[in-house]
């Protein structure tokens, strides 16, 4: 049985993964991995391949577990996994909660490991692994300092994996859009600390990109050329510089 396992499915770029990847190629199911069992349920109306809730709260390592369980069970060829769950606040570091700022390495750094960890097995060459970083994976961002570091760690352990996983004929790339128009913000703003948006892009932008950069054999996917122009130039400034750009932007007078 062929599969594509794709978390963070209910909304967002998650989502537009799954109806992509649907138009894309034929699996015998898709694996949809959220909280909400009715979202995930919802998607099998707007697909062809066969959908199969997975409802998990990805925060909880047992969740992880769980997850490993299913595969042994079933023993599936996963074709595609898409790490695609994640969030994150804007906001002084010590003005959240201590339980928050772990769960924001939990579900975007720990769950990521531990799906891509239990998968692997059941991949064969060919096989893909999108993970999803952002923009913020190459530069410090004050004020939004956790999840930027928790991404900042996706992009290294994509890049990493994919050398270490060639040999198996398995690819690996980190997915790092810019701001992307999604129900993230619904969470991650509390108050105006961030209030400056250059540009957004749409899920649909995003993963169209991705696709076409698994295709190039890329180990990362940045969509939109003003984005891709700022991520060569934070390679080159010094980080400081960067910094203080971004307060400047934000207004945060650091």
């Amino acid at each position: 049985m062929k599969i594509a396992v794709v978390t963070g499915a209910s909304s967002g770029i998650g989502r537009e993964f799954v109806l992509a990847l649907d138009k894309q190629q034929d699996f015998d199911e898709i694996w949809v991995i959220a909280r909400t069992r009715e979202k995930l349920e919802a998607l099998a109306s707007e697909t062809t391949s066969k959908i199969r809730a997975v409802p998990l709260d990805l925060q909880k390592r047992e969740s992880i577990y769980e997850y490993e369980e299913l595969l042994k069970e079933d023993n599936p060829e996963i074709a595609v996994l898409v790490n695609a769950s994640g969030f994150g606040f804007f906001g002084p570091f010590m003005e959240r909660p201590l339980s928050e700022q772990l769960d924001i390495i939990d579900l975007n750094d720990r769950a990521l490991v531990g799906l891509t960890y239990v998968s692997v097995p059941f991949m064969k060459p060919g096989s893909q692994i999108y993970n999803m970083g952002s923009l913020s994976s190459f530069q410090p961002v004050p004020c939004i300092n956790v999840y930027g570091a928790s991404k900042a760690f996706v992009l290294s352990f994509s890049r990493a994996l994919n050398v270490e996983l060639k040999d198996r004929g398995i690819r690996v790339m980190a997915v790092c859009p810019g701001w992307v128009k999604t129900d993230f913000f619904n969470r991650a703003v509390t108050d105006d600390t961030v209030s400056y948006y250059n540009r957004f892009y749409t899920p649909q932008q995003v993963v169209k990109r991705a696709l076409k950069d698994m295709k190039k054999k890329k180990d990362v996917s940045v969509c939109g050329l003003p984005v891709r122009n700022q991520v060569r130039m934070v390679k080159i400034l010094p980080h400081k510089l960067v910094m203080k750009v971004w307060c400047k932007q934000q207004k945060l007078d650091k």
